[in-house]
């Protein structure tokens, strides 16, 4: 591995592979960690590590949820000479009203990215909004398969962001020392309700896709008799409360502030999906 490799952390999630594979058409060295990918990494097995920070220079961090592991991880990173770091956080982590948080997953992420604020390394922070491409590999792709998503999100809308927009940010971030210091919240062009992105997905799979606004109640109720715990039942209908209620139909300016070009539209996400055969069957 060059001296300058970059290490991504979550290689094999929505935004880790695709920041892979957008610095490796660069020529770039990467080195893609993840559980089981190329290169063995497990934020629960710290003797996994030293491994893969050997030998890089930047560091994109993919963070464990619920855990207070970046803090350590950072310190580590340090002491092997890293100089760059890019943290995935999240819209709306600094504000306690934003929603329900059952699994204790905000208190995680402040710390992590308290961490690497105080690490005395170039840094940046990711905060995208929720993925359009939950739609397509994620927390929604089930109900897309089956023709009807069905969630307690009333007619909310949110700012969907294409993870390849997440994924060019964090690109520049890694790459750029112009980006350092910064941090960019992300979301597409416009807030999109989930009945106006099924009928976009629709349109562009041919295929009659419906929402099917539930009550939270009906929805916890539903995922019980699906075999699902209560408890994470109910964190999964938390996880869903800012769509309902709208606290994520707010625009952010990121992607145009890190890239100098408008975010990609849902209709643009939704036919490029279709194109690469990437809607779930």
């Amino acid at each position: 591995m060059s001296e300058h490799s970059i290490l991504v952390t979550g290689a094999t999630g929505k935004s880790g592979r695709r920041v892979v594979s957008r610095l490796r058409a660069a020529g770039l060295s990467v080195r893609a960690a993840s559980r089981n990918g190329e290169h063995v990494f497990d934020w629960t097995d710290r003797g996994t590590w030293d491994a893969a920070l050997e030998g890089v220079r930047s560091v994109y961090i993919v963070q464990m949820d619920g855990t207070k592991l970046v803090r350590p991880f950072v310190e580590r990173a340090v002491r092997h000479g890293v100089r760059r770091l890019v943290l995935a956080s999240g819209r709306g982590i600094d504000d306690p009203d934003y929603a329900k948080d059952s699994g204790g997953v905000r208190e995680g992420i402040l710390d992590s990215e308290a961490a690497v604020r105080e690490s005395g390394l170039e840094w940046t922070i990711s905060r995208p909004g929720w993925f359009a491409q939950n739609f397509s590999e994620g927390f929604f792709a089930d109900g897309i398969r089956a023709g009807e998503l069905r969630l307690p999100a009333g007619d909310g809308a949110a700012g969907f962001v294409d993870a390849e927009d997440i994924a060019a940010v964090v690109v520049a971030a890694l790459t750029d020392d112009r980006h350092a210091g910064r941090i960019y919240e992300l979301s597409g062009p416009r807030a999109v309700t989930l009945a106006e992105a099924v009928a976009t997905i629709s349109e562009a799979t041919g295929r009659d896709i419906r929402y099917v606004p539930l009550s939270v109640e009906e929805y916890v109720a539903e995922l019980v008799r699906q075999g699902v715990p209560p408890a994470d039942a109910r964190a999964f209908a938390d996880v869903v409360e800012p769509l309902g209620k709208g606290t994520d139909a707010y625009l952010s300016d990121g992607v145009q502030r890190a890239l100098g070009r408008p975010p990609r539209t849902f209709a643009e996400f939704a036919r490029s999906t279709a194109a690469a055969g990437g809607w779930p069957t």
